[in-house]
């Protein structure tokens, strides 16, 4: 898939949510999705995730990160760059930067901003704004040792091959639970990570 293309496709649909048109829905609104379950907490937590795809001269490749063993939540897991709103943000797009320029040292003047697509919701009553954007190369990266113990590049050729989405499941709270996992190498990508590339897959994809 081309970049223009990429563009195109991301950008339409960012436009058509914000203003209110209907859409098609995608595979995935929340980490229960797969498993019959409502989540609804009186108020959802706001949070916004960077999903970068960085324009490389062999192919676009979805810059990732992986945290560190000793995290409050979610310790070594793989993750876009982002985190929870916070009051100076003035929108998703203002928390996603800036995360990302906090945990990765990505500096925002490298990221073209396509726009914000579907929300997604987590069991830890997160309400994820992915915001897309097209990240030029040049960049230096500085991760932030408290929070990032990797950073690193796949292919996004890899997620948008349905070969390599599966369901795996484990044992939480007492119950079994699914989830998408789209493994990279010795790289375990899945959760709410998964569930997010699930979605950008159907917006590259699928179409209006």
């Amino acid at each position: 898939m081309t970049v223009d293309e990429i563009v195109g496709r991301v950008r339409a649909r960012s436009m058509r949510l914000a203003s209110g048109l209907p859409v098609s829905q995608p595979p995935l609104g929340s980490d229960f999705s797969l498993n019959g379950l409502v989540v609804a907490p009186q108020t959802w937590r706001a949070a916004s995730v960077l999903v970068p795809l960085v324009h490389r001269e062999d192919g676009v490749t979805v810059l990732l990160t992986q945290r560190t063993d000793d995290m409050p939540s979610h310790a070594g897991q793989i993750a876009f760059p982002g985190g929870r709103r916070q009051a100076e943000d003035v929108d998703a797009v203002a928390t996603a930067l800036r995360e990302t320029e906090e945990e990765v040292g990505l500096d925002r003047s490298f990221v073209d901003v396509l726009g914000m697509v579907d929300h997604y919701r987590t069991g830890t009553s997160y309400e994820i704004t992915p915001v897309v954007g097209i990240v030029t190369p040049g960049f230096t990266l500085k991760a932030d040792p408290r929070e990032v113990a990797d950073v690193f590049e796949v292919p996004l050729d890899h997620f948008l091959d349905e070969r390599n989405h599966r369901i795996d499941s484990r044992v939480w709270q007492g119950r079994e639970r699914r989830y998408y996992a789209m493994p990279y190498g010795e790289r375990y990508i899945w959760g709410a990570t998964a569930g997010m590339l699930k979605n950008l897959h159907f917006i590259l994809t699928a179409g209006e």
